[in-house]
């Protein structure tokens, strides 16, 4: 049963307050072309988060998905849905390391070194003409689906509630409006107040942030979702809630760490025996 509060639950504050100081950084950091570098390059702070962002909502889509097959068997429209989320995230977070290519320190096959544009192993940077499928079309795809999920679809409900009810029967949720229109108006800013490329990163990660809290906020523990949540006891999604704010503070600061090459490579190659 929907959760009727005015306030935000805690891990969507928390989630905007990541996406702010990411934010902050990224403005605070414009006069130091070194350091916004880092921020945005690729395996910068912000790449990582997005990866491990999407990592984690794939994983919790796949948890939701297993979780309603079993408390009710069958090819239901909205466990196919769940499952095709499931799998479209996963597919997100991989692209977006290269399914761990440069990790793995392997050459990319012909192929991608003549049509990629950063001759990576990847789909979303293949070339079409000057720019790449990711310019051309995803990013549109992108900005339609999220302004109509965010905004369209959410305002609508308000003055139509059916509207909700047939998306949930979907399998799908909408979004606190108050967490979409943050989410939306950081987008705009972080395009109006940063210079820099690949400035349009800031608005990925702002997206892969929201959609983990706020899918974790509808699905686990009911708030604005009119279906049954994963945890139903209000205590007990108090406390997971808790839990799950801390996670999400977590992932921040292994994005941190990872984008600093923090491990052993990292001391070895500074420490030679």
């Amino acid at each position: 049963m929907a959760t009727k509060t005015w306030h935000l639950p805690r891990v969507i504050a928390v989630g905007i307050a990541i996406n702010i100081f990411i934010l902050g950084l990224a403005v605070t950091w414009s006069g130091d072309a070194a350091k916004l570098h880092r921020l945005l390059v690729e395996d910068g702070i912000v790449e990582w988060m997005q990866f491990l962002c999407f990592a984690v909502l794939s994983g919790m889509l796949g948890f939701a998905t297993v979780q309603r097959w079993q408390r009710q068997p069958g090819m239901r429209l909205e466990i196919l849905a769940l499952a095709g989320l499931t799998a479209l995230v996963a597919l997100a977070a991989l692209e977006e390391i290269s399914w761990f290519q440069r990790i793995l320190h392997v050459e990319s096959p012909e192929f991608f070194l003549q049509n990629n544009k950063q001759a990576e192993t990847n789909l979303h940077n293949l070339a079409m003409g000057k720019e790449s499928l990711h310019k051309v079309v995803l990013l549109k795809v992108i900005a339609l689906v999220g302004l109509t999920h965010n905004i369209v679809l959410p305002l609508l409900a308000r003055w139509r509630p059916g509207i909700r009810t047939w998306v949930e029967s979907l399998g799908l949720y909408l979004p606190p409006l108050t967490a979409s229109v943050i989410y939306l108006v950081l987008v705009a800013l972080s395009h109006a107040l940063i210079d820099h490329p690949r400035k349009g990163e800031l608005g990925e990660m702002f997206g892969a942030v929201h959609y983990l809290s706020t899918v974790f906020a509808a699905y686990f523990i009911g708030y604005r979702y009119d279906r049954q949540a994963l945890f139903e006891n209000l205590a007990d999604a108090r406390r997971v809630s808790t839990l799950f704010a801390m996670q999400l503070a977590f992932l921040l600061l292994m994005a941190w760490m990872l984008s600093a090459g923090a491990g052993a490579g990292a001391y070895i190659a500074a420490n030679p025996a």
